[in-house]
């Protein structure tokens, strides 16, 4: 499929930095009508609309402060009453592993109520226009190691979330597209210097980080392009070491 970005309206959760940004700032590239940006950090987000306006003009990009584990309603309802979204980017997430309940809510929980809030607003079925929803899952959302199985859970019911509201059943009927983006590493805030559980393996988790392909930001907003355009609903692609994507888990 070659799907195209211009004069969409696009929701990101997250989008005040790090990858959140980098895709707003692929998809304003890309023709889209304007980024609305979520994200908790008030400084941070009030800085991305000004980056992104004084590169692409007024209007192009919108902040509202957010807390994805509990404005879902409120936060959508202010969105659904002046736009039509075609594009929610899933992409708020967290990496703690001393944090299990806060992981759940903002990696799953968060994940899944976004995604089936925007999923009935965009659903052609019940008078919307269709869309697109890309959820952030991660390498980790379909391997497994030794590190992280807090994350690497998370990510997993990302997957499965993914694939199952993007089921072609669902897709035909909806019109509506759900989609995966799997990151290999990144350099984020996330990525730099991680909290772990003390599990007796410090010392291998660290050299283990050291020898991983890792990339910038700039190469996970380039393969959300190219998954926009290319996708197919209920697929999953991976980004790794700036390489071309790769679809996985067919």
């Amino acid at each position: 499929m070659a799907a195209d970005l211009r004069n969409k309206v696009v929701v990101i959760t997250g989008g005040a930095e790090g990858i959140g940004f980098e895709i707003a700032d692929k998809y304003l590239q890309k023709g889209a009508s304007i980024t609305i940006l979520l994200d908790i950090n008030e400084r941070l987000g009030e800085d991305a609309v000004k980056k992104l306006t004084t590169t692409y003009g007024k209007n192009k990009a919108l902040f509202i402060k957010c807390d994805v584990t509990s404005d879902a309603d409120k936060v959508s309802k202010k969105i659904f009453d002046n736009y039509k979204v075609d594009v929610l980017v899933n992409n708020a997430g967290i990496l703690n592993e001393n944090l299990l309940k806060k992981t759940i809510d903002i990696n799953v929980t968060a994940v899944v109520e976004w995604g089936l809030t925007f999923w009935h607003h965009m659903r052609k079925d019940k008078g919307g226009n269709g869309g697109t929803i890309i959820n952030l899952a991660s390498i980790y959302g379909y391997r497994v190691d030794q590190f992280l199985p807090i994350y690497q859970a998370s990510k997993f019911a990302v997957m499965g979330f993914t694939k199952s509201l993007g089921h072609v059943a669902n897709y035909t009927r909806s019109g509506v597209r759900v989609v995966a983006i799997c990151p290999g590493f990144t350099e984020t805030k996330l990525t730099d210097q991680p909290p772990i559980r003390d599990m007796g393996q410090n010392d291998e988790f660290e050299k283990f980080l050291k020898s991983q392909e890792w990339q910038k930001v700039e190469a996970v907003g380039n393969a959300a392009v190219d998954i926009f355009q290319r996708a197919g609903s209920g697929s999953a692609w991976l980004i790794e070491g700036a390489k071309p994507i790769v679809e996985v888990c067919k």
